[in-house]
């Protein structure tokens, strides 16, 4: 990896937690010079960083510039406030001196908290989510449209009504109460599961596993598990969950950096030390009466994970899992997943057959998702000439030369 390339990495994962961090320092109000700020230390750091080298504490090193930068503004624009006179012995001094190891908790702590805030009940949920990605998780437009589902202008436009929502809001930081956060916790679960899923999958073009992102995942929903509010049997299964997944990750890339389906990993290079814990937390989240999706799908990745080889694999408590998963929490991605199990189970024709008798909405049968599952099961079917075309389909739609790739090898070199 390249100084540069290094530098752009390191700006992806820091991006968020820095605005987060400053956030919570300064309040939501001064949200856009917070958002200037942390561009204009990343755009500094770019020309010293890939001239020199990469300091020993680099989070640190770019929350100082940004809060430079920052207090500079608000003198300049003539923002004098209580908050220049509550800062101004750390100005006082040539070096804001800042312990690595606590600084990097602060950190964490600070985007779990700016989680909630954007949880907020005033703010429609499509617009905390896409909010949340952006500013506190570092994902770009594209990236989010591909997650969710939705046009880019879409996306600008949940982000426009989020913020100026936010911007609006006097509640402090450290004032929820433990009844509010209760209540968005269900949102904030989402975030993490998702921040999980984009490093598992990732639709960055140049990257097609973002490891860092998984941990990143994993180490706020730790934290968060460990609170007095996020320890509840959701947490501990969407825990599970990320370590089920993140037991098999070293594997799902060949040695030139291919992606490799389920059935081509070498099982016996999965993490078993990972599906241990994974084990662990999925036992703790047995605790109560409730089932979430976590829960679900936790237990087939459980499945997975177990099962000594992809022909052992217990199909038919998968294809059972997958009808509770779209019970609880309906969506049409969970048919297509239920389709692929059953074809594993029963035969392509039986795959085939629940495609069929489910009316799939217009966005995600206009996606590579679907295209890939019709036309691997058209061709496992015989069915040769329109499961080309459909294999056709699924590659152009593709979002990243990496899952083009990997299409490629798996619907048209059989």
């Amino acid at each position: 990896m390249s100084q540069t390339d290094r530098v752009e990495h390191l700006f992806r994962h820091e991006y968020g937690k820095l605005v987060a961090l400053l956030l919570r320092r300064f309040g939501v109000q001064h949200l856009d010079a917070i958002e200037d700020a942390v561009q204009w230390a990343m755009a500094q750091a770019l020309d010293f960083w890939c001239r020199d080298s990469i300091p020993d504490a680099p989070s640190a090193w770019l929350y100082r510039v940004a809060y430079r930068h920052l207090i500079s503004e608000f003198r300049t624009t003539q923002r004098r406030n209580s908050l220049i006179t509550e800062h101004l012995s750390t100005l006082a001094s040539e070096v804001i001196e800042l312990e690595e190891a606590s600084f990097a908790g602060e950190m964490s702590d600070s985007m779990l908290r700016m989680m909630f805030i954007t949880g907020s009940d005033a703010i429609p949920i499509e617009s905390q989510l896409v909010f949340t990605l952006k500013s506190l998780c570092g994902f770009s437009i594209r990236e989010i449209a591909l997650r969710l589902f939705i046009t880019e202008a879409n996306v600008y436009k949940r982000f426009s009504r989020a913020k100026a929502q936010l911007k609006t809001q006097t509640l402090e930081l450290d004032m929820l109460s433990n009844d509010q956060m209760l209540a968005r916790l269900p949102s904030v679960h989402r975030v993490l599961y998702l921040l999980f899923t984009e490093g598992y999958l990732s639709s960055h073009n140049d990257t097609a596993i973002r490891r860092d992102l998984c941990e990143e995942a994993i180490r706020l929903t730790s934290l968060l598990a460990a609170s007095n509010v996020g320890d509840v049997p959701a947490g501990y299964a969407l825990l599970a969950l990320m370590h089920f997944h993140l037991a098999r990750i070293s594997t799902r890339q060949d040695e030139f950096g291919s992606l490799l389906l389920l059935e081509q990993q070498d099982r016996h290079k999965w993490n078993k030390q990972q599906i241990t814990l994974a084990m662990t937390f999925l036992a703790q989240s047995a605790n109560g009466d409730i089932i979430s999706r976590y829960h679900v799908e936790a237990s087939i990745a459980a499945e997975h994970c177990l099962s000594p080889s992809f022909s052992q694999t217990p199909w038919e408590k998968i294809v059972a899992s997958y009808e509770l998963l779209h019970n609880i929490a309906p969506s049409a991605l969970h048919r297509l997943n239920q389709a692929i199990a059953t074809a594993e189970w029963k035969g392509p024709e039986a795959g085939l057959a629940v495609l069929k008798s489910t009316d799939f909405p217009e966005w995600l049968g206009r996606s590579y998702h679907w295209y890939t599952v019709y036309s691997d099961l058209l061709l496992r079917s015989g069915e040769i000439t329109l499961g080309r075309k459909y294999a056709d389909l699924a590659i152009a739609t593709a979002p990243t030369d990496s899952i083009k790739r990997l299409l490629s090898k798996r619907l048209l070199e059989r």
